[in-house]
């Protein structure tokens, strides 16, 4: 199979909005470079990059994809991400890994949530940008009004290199302003025909080619230079000047397409492929792994080799497929690399080219493209590959924590290892997945990124690995704790045959500061209990505590002070003692006075201004103290301090009250006294469930 050098190789993101056509854009031009005889459609559930059994029902992706296409002797490799702001985890690894981003725009919808969403992680990554505008020939859609959008949003670096020819659904072709031709597509061939720019096009596409040269001779003081003296550029001048801006994010350029149509896809090849960057044009930036010194390799094929790692897939047929970008060197098949995250060698097999689901053997690839290697042992996504002997290391992608959790349990008991496995395969192919077993609530938990994902990885385990479960709302850990200082004495006196049991014990209990948890102080002076016993009260008083008093959840936050107690030279006994400190204890807290504390979360929440109102009168309505209010760019920034308990259903509500156009994060804050109305609520329930779990 053919090796691109890296001059040779062009990775593109296509990333923006759902519903913005970046699966068919891409199975688009997939066909009009001849990779494919066909056109495949997300309705006929056939395109390279939506192969997941989800995505095929669904028709939406769901997961980052890769497909690869060679036009004009340079190999482009498309990275396919998801539209909706939940997979945005997905979406963040394809725009680090690509060296160009084609953000599409619905030219019905214009500029949307995650329009602003991939452009800031864009700018982040320090990516160039350019926009498509899509679906072009559906009724009301209007291009000039999409662009003065974006031209308002992201200012004059944003400009055209095409034109639209026709508009809706005789929207036909473009005008091409790298090279002033036209290009008309017919009953969506593949091949446009080529042709002069229409008459009524002309003087538009001059004035908006001359803007374009102006733009480009801005960038650079010596073409600035030129276009001053000469009042124009030379067509290399001019290519050699875009094609800089661009690397520099001095210009977003715009194109105009209807993808199902098969309209204006040559010029986007041909930006593609003669101004958008090579992956040796821009650097990585990486650090030794043993002294942290910040390390770069050159992205040339004769560089030390090092590759990173952004996708997992968990096949039932290949087993475990890595999917990595080389980053510098010559990455070979059957060699042994270096896992610099983890410390370990790793044993290359076969590595391969990438084309939706199927995978193509290749000796070699060189410094910027991308591949797969199946099972490997150890590494994980995000970890760095590298030669041993010239280690580097890359820093992990931040993709953010999981927004929603959700118990889950196998509806057949057997399944609990068969569940287990599973998801720590589901976990290796998403990071954003957690799951975790509640200490408190013995709850098995798994946490996703919104309530689909987290009912898709139910669907998952059920079709591909066999593991009906059910999914519920996680319990809320509550917590129990004492209002005041309080003494009890309890003796436990018990006559059997043989030996009795005798044990007595006199503890004083008192609150402690939040979050301070149990501490155990013994005052006895003397043997009114022996040494050996008194360990055992502590235990009788931490089982006791731990089933808690009101509602069966732990008491925390409280410290025991043992001041006497009483001994029987034959009758006492550890298990005696322990007896005695538990009953001790549930006399004093019912003297204290008992309380249930109920989690409270930091949430920030990220949205448009004309939501804030019902946001915050959503947040009351939940409980919430909202602390304060920031601005990033056109989103506001709600902080607040909201109940667990109000927040379980939060990600689906939020959702459904912006449209999906506002997103939020949540982290641990500290527990806090529950209302009394409410305690009574929580009391009678657990009363309820304890009496269905004695029938």
């Amino acid at each position: 199979m053919k090796r691109f050098l890296p001059d040779k190789i062009r990775n593109v993101c296509f990333a923006g909005h759902s519903d913005t056509g970046k699966t068919t854009l891409t199975s688009a031009l997939l066909y009009a470079a001849g990779t494919v005889n066909r056109f495949l459609r997300v309705e006929d559930g056939n395109t390279i990059t939506d192969f997941d059994e989800e995505e095929i029902q669904r028709r939406i992706s769901i997961y980052l994809s890769l497909a690869w296409l060679e036009y004009k002797d340079k190999k482009i490799n498309i990275l396919d991400t998801p539209g909706f702001s939940m997979f945005i985890s997905e979406t963040i690894p394809g725009i680090k890994c690509s060296d160009t981003v084609g953000i599409l725009v619905n030219g019905v919808q214009g500029i949307e949530i995650q329009t602003d969403k991939v452009f800031k992680i864009s700018s982040n990554f320090n990516v160039p940008v350019f926009f498509i505008i899509n679906k072009l020939d559906k009724e009301n859609s209007d291009p000039f009004k999409v662009l003065e959008q974006l031209k308002h949003k992201y200012g004059n670096k944003v400009i055209p290199l095409s034109l639209p020819i026709g508009k809706e659904a005789d929207f036909k072709g473009v005008v091409n302003l790298m090279d002033l031709k036209s290009y008309i597509t017919e009953n969506q061939n593949p091949k446009a025909k080529i042709e002069n720019i229409p008459e009524n096009l002309k003087e538009i596409s001059e004035k908006t080619r001359e803007e374009l040269i102006e733009k480009v001779a801005e960038g650079d003081d010596q073409l600035m230079q030129t276009f001053f003296d000469k009042g124009s550029l030379t067509e290399e001048e001019f290519l050699k000047g875009l094609k800089k801006s661009f690397l520099n994010r001095d210009i977003f350029p715009v194109f105009f397409t209807s993808a199902a149509s098969m309209v204006g896809l040559e010029p986007l090849l041909q930006f593609t492929t003669e101004i958008a960057p090579s992956p040796d044009m821009r650097k990585w930036e990486g650090k030794n792994p043993l002294s942290k010194e910040p390390l770069s390799f050159e992205s040339k094929e004769t560089a030390p080799a090092s590759a990173y790692v952004f996708k997992t897939i968990s096949d039932i047929f290949a087993g475990k497929i890595t999917i990595f970008k080389a980053i510098s060197g010559t990455i070979k098949s059957d060699e042994t690399y270096f896992n610099s995250t983890r410390g370990v060698q790793e044993r290359f097999g076969s590595i391969n080219t990438i084309q939706g689901k199927q995978l193509s053997p290749i000796s070699e690839i060189y410094a910027g493209d991308i591949a797969a290697v199946t099972k490997l042992k150890e590494t994980k996504t995000f970890d760095t590959l590298c030669d041993k002997t010239n280690q580097i290391l890359y820093d992990p992608i931040n993709i953010g924590e999981p927004s929603i959790s959700f118990a889950i349990e196998p509806k057949s008991k057997g399944d609990e290892d068969k569940i287990s496995n599973a998801l720590q395969k589901i976990m290796e192919e998403e990071p954003i997945v957690k799951s975790s077993r509640d200490p408190q609530t013995k709850e098995l938990v798994i946490s996703g990124a919104g309530q689909l994902h987290v009912e898709i990885i139910a669907n998952k385990l059920k079709n591909k690995y066999g593991v009906s479960v059910n999914l519920k709302l996680p319990k809320v850990p509550y917590k129990e704790t004492i209002v005041k200082s309080a003494q009890a004495n309890y003796r436990h006196k018990k006559q059997t045959g043989g030996h009795g049991q005798f044990a007595e014990c006199m503890i004083q209990i008192d609150p402690a500061p939040r979050g301070s948890g149990y501490e155990f102080i013994d005052k006895i002076f003397g043997g009114a209990i022996s040494q050996n016993f008194r360990p055992s009260v502590d235990k009788g008083i931490q089982d006791a505590a731990s089933k808690g008093i009101l509602a069966g959840f732990p008491v925390v936050d409280f410290k025991v002070t043992l001041l006497d107690g009483k001994e029987h030279p034959v009758d006492s006994s550890d298990m005696a003692f322990k007896i005695a400190g538990s009953m001790a204890f549930k006399e004093a807290a019912k003297k204290a006075g008992v309380t249930i504390l109920e989690p409270i979360y930091n949430v920030e929440i990220y949205t448009p201004e004309e939501f804030m109102g019902d946001i915050m009168g959503d947040l009351n309505g939940r409980r919430g103290r909202v602390l304060g209010m920031d601005m990033e760019g056109d989103l506001r920034i709600i902080k607040a301090q909201v109940p667990l308990a109000e927040m379980l259903t939060y990600s689906s509500d939020l959702r459904s009250k912006t449209q999906g156009r506002a997103s939020f994060t949540m982290e641990f804050a500290f527990y806090e006294e529950v209302p009394k109305h409410l305690q009574e609520k929580i009391i009678a329930q657990h009363k309820k469930e304890k009496e269905e779990e004695e029938e």
